[in-house]
This record gives structure tokens, sequence and C-alpha cells, in this order.
């Protein structure tokens, strides 16, 4: 196995290449990938038999019993029995197949009880699901372990035919393996030709008994993901769950930000200055210049707090955006910028006041860490729509290095953007250049 060192393009950090000299079709038999999946269909006949029965009769029973009280209460133990089974097969894919497939929805019980507790079961789609996967795999299980026992035995025994076919002479009483016989013909492998294409065609088995394995597999994988896991509507509403968490939690910050920049800036600078002007009212009459002295300092106070005022207002949402749009604010952004940048709108209409703040905030955050850590001499913004999304893309000549995964305020973006459904692609090999591309679902602006 040869090992080659090369760098990855989004982090910049190298990477590890492992070419093996022998090819994946002559590897595949001594894997240890097609030894658990062949340890996954062996299991999968037992586990599905003891699934079927226990469906079926459960099933059945609370169908006979639906005549008295009793038949719904076994629907839900079978049910939960069902689900139950399902979670242990969750469990086995994920340890042999190495599937990783989410836990589908909880039950959701708006009491306490047994009564509450019988109704979530029968009215959860994850129990039907489970039930239909526990009928449905008994015959596809039983396939497998055919087809797959089949091929394994028979490709092993042909291959290994030359070391052990000296037992039908010594022990059997006939020349070798009989591969036709009736009352008056007999074809046996018994000859150096004839044993060596035996071993041959056992090589054949062999070799393709893997993937055959790893296609049957690949049926249980469907069938686990798609009747064991969460459904895509359970899928999306944990994901806008955790979007909504992070948009509470991005409020939050910002408001705390709000406060202590009000609190540490213009609030300080406008209480120092309500006692300057005190002590000028004081000196008013015994010293006038002073007086005038301090309230000339005052007066640069009072700029002073409406410039910090400004750019805080500026950092919420500009009113240079809402009048006339991102290709204007982020000009207005860019100027401030240590590095020359150069800005490229292109967008057939304005987006929706909430998407262009976003895309706003994007690169400003973006340019403000340009102008902080890159040590870039150029940058470049362009902002552009492709179907029914908003590119933004930030491009710098420094020194690269940035990286989403290390807790940066890129992670704090990425989440801010993935809290819209947008996303944050960084590409910043260490020596640069840093390109930092963003994507916003394009919702077009009310009339």
């Amino acid at each position: 196995m040869a090992t080659d060192y090369g760098y990855d393009s989004g982090l910049g950090f190298p990477e590890t290449v492992r070419r093996h000299r022998v090819p994946a079709g002559l590897r595949a038999p001594f894997e240890g990938r097609t030894w658990r999946e062949f340890c996954y269909v062996l299991l999968s006949l037992p586990i599905s038999i003891v699934m079927f029965t226990y469906a079926v009769t459960m099933i059945s029973l609370g169908a006979g019993l639906l005549v008295t009280f009793l038949g719904i209460p076994v629907f839900a133990a079978g049910l939960a029995g069902c689900r139950g089974l399902g979670t242990l097969e969750r469990a086995r894919a994920r340890g042999l197949l190495g599937l990783e497939v989410g836990d589908p929805e909880p039950l959701r019980m708006r009491k306490s009880g047994f009564m509450a507790w019988m109704g979530a079961v029968l009215k959860s789609g994850t129990s039907w699901r489970t039930l239909l996967y526990s009928v449905l795999h008994l015959p596809w299980a039983a396939f497998s372990f055919v087809v797959a026992v089949n091929f394994w035995v028979y490709g092993w025994a042909l291959l290994t035919y030359p070391l052990w076919f000296w037992v039908f002479p010594a022990y059997v009483g006939q020349d070798g393996l009989q591969l036709y016989g009736d009352q008056t013909h007999h074809i046996y492998l018994d000859n150096p030709f004839e044993i060596g294409v035996t071993a041959l065609v056992g090589l054949l088995f062999t070799l393709a008994t893997p993937w055959i394995v790893r296609a049957l597999t690949m049926v249980d994988r469907v069938m686990v993901h798609g009747l064991l896991g969460p459904t895509r509507l359970t899928a999306r509403v944990v994901e806008l769950e955790s979007d909504r968490g992070v948009v509470v939690d991005t409020a939050a910050a910002d408001l705390r930000r709000i406060e202590r920049d009000l609190h540490d800036g213009a609030q300080a600078r406008l209480v120092a200055l309500a006692m300057d002007l005190g002590l000028a009212k004081e000196k008013l009459t015994e010293d006038p210049a002073a007086a005038a002295r301090m309230v000339d300092e005052a007066h640069g106070e009072v700029k002073t707090a409406l410039q910090e005022l400004r750019d805080l207002a500026r950092g919420i949402h500009p009113a240079v955006l809402t009048d006339r749009g991102l290709d204007a604010a982020l000009s207005a952004v860019a100027s401030r910028c240590t590095v020359p940048v150069q800005v490229e709108v292109d967008l057939p209409a304005r987006p929706a006041p909430a998407i262009e703040g976003i895309a706003y905030f994007t690169v400003s955050e973006l340019l403000q860490n340009i102008s902080k850590h890159s040590r870039a001499t150029f940058a470049a913004v362009d902002v552009w729509r492709v179907e029914n999304r908003l590119m933004l893309q930030v491009v710098d000549n420094g020194v690269g290095g940035a990286d989403v995964s290390s807790g940066s305020g890129l992670a704090g973006l990425a989440e801010r953007l993935d809290a819209v459904d947008g996303i944050l692609v960084v590409d910043s090999p260490v020596g640069g250049p840093t390109r930092v591309t963003a994507e916003l679902p394009w919702r077009g602006e009310r009339v």
C-alpha cells in the first residue's frame, strides 16, 4: 500500500491519500466490510423470522380480539414491540453496514397514562412502518440468505478443490467431484485440467460474491432507511426546530451586543457629557472662559456619541440598505474596509428585506475579517442570482488559513445562514487566496 500526501483544498491541511497496490476486485473477499455485510445477511434470516412471527401473531391476535375490549391494547402492544425490534435493526445496520440512520419521530402524548400511550402508538406512522418492515423483510432476507450462502460456499469450495479432491478416491470411492451422472455415463472432475478449470470457476465465484452481497445489502439499506428511519417531514421538522433555536440565540446575542455597545459607548459618553455640562453651568458665572472650554469639549463629545450611534444603527440595518438596496449598501461597507474592495452586484430585482439584511450582514462580517486577519492587499465582492438562490462571493489575496470548524466567527456566520436554508463554503488554503461563497434562498421583495 502506497501513501501520498496532498492538500485538502477546503481546509489547507495535508491529508493522507492511500493507494492500494492490490485492485479492489481482488481485495474485496478479504476486506472487513465484506465479512460484516455477509454476517448481516446471515443474521437477517433468523431475526426476520422472529420479527415476522411476532408481528403476524400480535396483529392477528389483536384483530381476533377486536370484538372485545382487549383487541386495541393487543394491537398497541404489538406495534410497540415492533418499534423496539426496529430499534435493534437500526443498531444492527449501524454496526454491520455502517448505515447512519436517525431515530424516527418519538411518541407524542398530550397526556400521561396508558390510554394516552396506546393512542399515541396507534396514531404514530413510525409504528405502522415498522410493522410493514417486519412483514416485508422476511421474504427478502430468505432470498438474500440463499443467494449469499450459495455463492459464498460454492465459490470457496470450488476454489479450494485442488486441495481436497483426494477425499473422493480415498473415502467416497469415486474419482472426483461428479459433474454429471446417469445409469450409463458418469463425468468426474479428476484430471489436472478439469481440476484447474474448477478452481478458476471458484475464483470467479469468490471474486463476484462480495459485490453480490453488497448489492443485496443495498436493498436492506434502503428498507432500513425508508421504513425504520425518520421521514422527510420529521427530519425537516427537526431541522427547523434546530434552526429556530439558532435564530433565537443569534437574536439574543445581537441584543446583548447592542446593549453592551450602548452601555459602554454612547451611554457612557452621554453620562460624561451631562457631568461636563453640569460643571460648565456652575463655572459659567465664576470662570466664563473655563466654562466655554468645557462646553466646547462637550460639543466634541456630542459629535463622537452621535457617530457611535450612527455606527451602531448602521450595524443593525443601515438606512442606505433600505433606501437604495444591496449595491449601494455594500459599496458603503467596502469603502470603510482597510484594503481596496471591488464590488459588483448583478441582481434583476431586490430580494426580500430579511434576505437582503442577512446578505448585507454576511458581506460586512467577511470584510471585517479581511481587515483584521487576512493581511490582504485586494478584495472583491460579487453578488448575483442563480435561479432561486442568491449567491455571494468574497475573495481576497491574503494569507488564508480560514476554517469554519475552528469555532471562529465564520462558524457563527455559517449557523446564521443555515437558519434560513443558506450555505457557507470557505476555500482558504494556507498561503491564500481565500474564497468564501455564501448561498441564500431567493425570495422576492413584496410589493
